[in-house]
């Protein structure tokens, strides 16, 4: 017996099987490891980002000048000499307006390759994270709210744009401005410097302190936004079941609960993030102080002149700046580290597991399935499936029936590979699946299931979805097979009409009605029906019956259906109970078993 999870030569474990990013639960990356990846997303503009460097030198350079030309103003005054050379504090002033002016044009200039660097790297971004989405298997999203996947691709991927495509190039201007200012104060007056000894250690050490609190914090708000999300999209889902029962003081109850939960997160990390820049805004000030008076002292003495006074203030306003600004900027850091773990966690997550080496394509499907002792379960030690057999003959149609949670739909989640099985085997055309490439087996099959799925487009593109280059006439010939041509007609534009979110709203029933239509217009040699009428009135559904095995003529049909009147003519008929097959035959033998089936059957006619 082949074991289908021995595929590349090594046993898949539960984890790669169900997509989850966790690899056996190890650490998570570190923050160098989390900011090493952020500069792979910005290292692919390494272009703009050298401009962006180099206008930002630029523009740091200019201002920089203006405490030196300001100093030299102030010494040209000759306060107290009454030798005012105001020719040359002209020219001074001058110079500085104009140095002030290019500084102000090339931070414009910054601000705008900023603009275009965090653009691009907010879609590549979201491109990646979405072609994940797209590659995870189906039991990733079982096990994950959709809202929290949400706010990932909205609001965490905003987060690490907004503040590091910005803040990298903060820190790199503030590293300039501390380095120049840093020179010129030293080349003014060195003694004022041992002042920043004492200062710039204090505040590097309660950063590093303050910081280490706050990371967690900011993970914590950014998981509980990503839970708030996940709730509002399940509102917003179950908005009509909340007012059938009158729930809607429960909801609001709940919301409140996670909202402030929300809040108090949002706030604690908030109040760390600013906790950190006012202390450390409070100690250059002391500095500043500090500055200011052995300034006077050492004017006072004829160490160092009025001018140079002036500069070394300006400068050191400058040196402390960024210190401070640098304080604000790890905090902003923190958010989108926070946010980065949960977009590289997502990332992270394990695609599908790739075709075995040298898979097949299947071609020429006949459509002959066989399921072998099959097993398999969602959990560990948690049974659905067990020692599961069937063969379905090229043409047969095969219902599957049984009471809800008995195991029909994951029946079906096996043959299309949605899932993989614990062990036994499952063959199509003779060929174990497992050794065909996924695109070929799932494109064997159509599908019309219980939980439709309309995108926003026209009808025409939504029955044409499986069949993009299907002409007007095939879509229109499919429609009226499935019984929906007229409701098309009398929309506002016919095929040309919006639906889907946003678009024209349209009933369940007519939703179905269109996935049903979307199906006969596939051409493929196997066919499952999942409860595909379970969304129509009986009057149409008798309407459709006829349609239906238009539909699954010549076809290898699974049929999974509540309502045993509609698979009477079925070729076969399964029945499921707890995960393994208790009866099996046509509808007139399991009737003349007087056993599960006929049990079942009776149950319906008689509560009908």
């Amino acid at each position: 017996m082949s074991n289908p999870n021995l595929i590349g030569g090594g046993r898949m474990s539960r984890m790669e099987r169900s997509g989850d990013g966790r690899q056996g639960g190890g650490p998570k990356a570190s923050r160098l490891k989390t900011l090493k990846r952020i500069w792979r997303y910005l290292g692919r503009h390494r272009g703009l980002l050298i401009l962006s460097l180099t206008l930002a030198v630029a523009g740091d350079a200019l201002a920089l000048l203006g405490p030196k030309l300001s100093g030299a103003a102030i010494d040209a005054i000759g306060v107290g000499q009454g030798q005012a050379d105001f020719p040359r504090v002209l020219r001074l002033a001058i110079i500085m307006a104009a140095a002030y002016a290019l500084s102000a044009l090339i931070s414009y200039l910054l601000s705008r390759v900023m603009l275009r660097t965090r653009r691009k790297v907010v879609t590549q971004m979201r491109r990646d994270v979405f072609g994940r989405l797209v590659s995870l298997p189906v039991g990733y999203f079982d096990r994950h709210q959709t809202g929290d996947l949400l706010s990932v691709i909205t609001y965490d991927i905003d987060t690490v744009n907004e503040s590091l495509s910005s803040d990298v190039i903060q820190l790199l201007r503030s590293l300039i401005t501390v380095t120049v200012s840093l020179i010129m104060m030293l080349s003014i007056a060195p003694q004022l410097v041992l002042i920043f000894l004492v200062t710039v250690p204090a505040s590097a050490l309660y950063t590093r302190w303050a910081t280490g609190r706050a990371r967690p914090m900011f993970r914590q708000r950014s998981a509980k936004l990503g839970e708030l999300n996940g709730m509002m999209e399940q509102m917003m889902d179950g908005q009509r079941t909340t007012k059938a029962y009158a729930r809607e003081a429960q909801v609001i109850a709940r919301f409140d609960d996670i909202n402030d939960q929300a809040v108090a997160a949002y706030s604690k990390a908030e109040y760390a993030g600013t906790l950190v820049f006012s202390s450390v805004n409070f100690i250059n000030n002391i500095s500043l102080a500090l500055v200011s008076v052995f300034g006077a002292l050492l004017y006072l003495g004829g160490a160092v002149g009025l001018g140079d006074i002036s500069a070394f203030v300006q400068y050191s306003r400058k040196f402390s700046g960024p210190i401070n600004e640098t304080a604000s900027i790890v905090g902003e850091l923190q958010s989108a580290f926070a946010a980065a773990e949960r977009v590289f966690r997502l990332l992270d997550a394990l695609p599908e597991p790739a075709d075995a080496p040298g898979a097949m394509v299947l071609g020429d499907v006949k459509g002959d399935v066989r399921l072998g002792q099959v097993n398999f379960s969602y959990l560990p030690q948690v049974p659905v499936i067990k020692n599961l057999s069937l063969h379905a003959k090229p043409g047969e149609v095969v219902a599957i029936v049984g009471p809800t949670g008995a195991g029909k739909t994951t029946i079906i989640n096996l043959l299309m590979r949605f899932y993989d099985i614990d062990s036994g085997r499952i063959t199509v055309d003779g060929k174990d699946i497992y050794r065909l490439t996924r695109d070929s087996l799932r494109g064997a099959f159509t599908m019309v299931l219980q939980d439709n799925w309309l995108f926003y487009g026209t009808v025409h593109d939504n029955i044409a979805y499986g069949r993009p280059g299907a002409s007007r006439e095939e879509v229109e010939a499919a429609a009226r097979a499935a019984m929906i041509h007229g409701f098309i007609s009398r929309l506002p534009q016919g095929y040309d009409t919006l639906i889907g979110d946003s678009g024209h709203a349209i009933s369940k029933g007519q939703t179905q009605l269109l996935t049903i239509a979307r199906a006969m217009l596939v051409d493929a040699r196997m066919l499952i029906l999942d409860e595909a009428t379970s969304n129509v009135d009986t009057r149409t559904e008798q309407r459709i019956q006829k349609a239906m095995l238009q539909l699954m003529h010549g076809r290898t049909s699974f049929v999974i259906a509540h309502r045993l009147s509609t698979i009477k003519n079925a070729d076969h008929i399964l029945v499921v109970r707890d995960g393994t097959v208790v009866e099996q035959g046509d509808h007139q033998g399991l009737m003349a078993q007087k056993g599960f089936y006929s049990q079942l059957y009776h149950a319906q006619f008689e509560n009908a």
